[in-house]
């Protein structure tokens, strides 16, 4: 029986690779994390759909992200010190239900590197995504370990636009769009 459970719980698990070409009126109807997009083209960005504020100016010269809460070393880093952090390049599906779906190839900085620098306290159990415009999605710390969760500053090649929340938008792998925090200006680790 144990056998069985397993094999019942990797199939649970499994995720359905759809093929290329697949209808993007389906896909906006799907759970992204029931979705392998790995076959799907990379939209391209004018065909991007987008929710919630777009028209956000955000000054990169005074920008800062701030990292803070339960952590050894807070920082407030600068657009021109966030780019310098090691990055990582993902093609990460977007699923705003109902409206839209967007395969999208994104690079940003690597959240998981970032959150060693900052050396979180043992305690600590989530980290909290705020955005300037006072959006915020709160995220089990175990979660960053396990699925592609980083902050883009770029996407299909080109400068992230503003109305996809420049200077950063959270990348959020098998979530819901309206989890893909925009203007990413503070993470508190709780």
């Amino acid at each position: 029986m144990a056998g069985w459970e397993f094999v019942s719980s990797a199939f649970a698990k499994a995720k359905q690779l759809l093929p290329k070409g697949f209808s993007k009126n389906q896909l906006k109807e799907m759970n992204p994390a029931e979705v392998d997009n790995r076959n799907l083209e990379i939209d391209p960005l004018d065909q991007f759909g987008t929710m919630g504020p777009t028209d956000l100016a955000i000054d990169p010269k005074t920008y800062r992200l701030k990292v803070t809460g339960k952590v050894g070393r807070p920082l407030s880093l600068s657009y021109d010190q966030i780019l310098k952090h090691p990055s990582l390049t993902e093609i990460v599906l977007l699923i705003c239900p109902g409206f839209f779906s967007n395969n999208g190839r994104w690079t940003g900085i690597n959240l998981k590197s970032l959150l060693q620098e900052v050396q979180i306290k043992k305690e600590a159990q989530y980290i909290d995504i705020n955005g300037a415009h006072g959006k915020g999605v709160r995220i089990p710390l175990k979660m960053t370990q396990q699925k592609r969760i980083f902050l883009a500053y770029r996407v299909n090649g080109e400068t992230l636009p503003q109305r996809h929340g420049f200077p950063l938008r959270l990348v959020y792998e098998d979530a819901y769009g309206y989890d893909w925090v925009k203007y990413v200006d503070e993470i508190v680790v709780s």
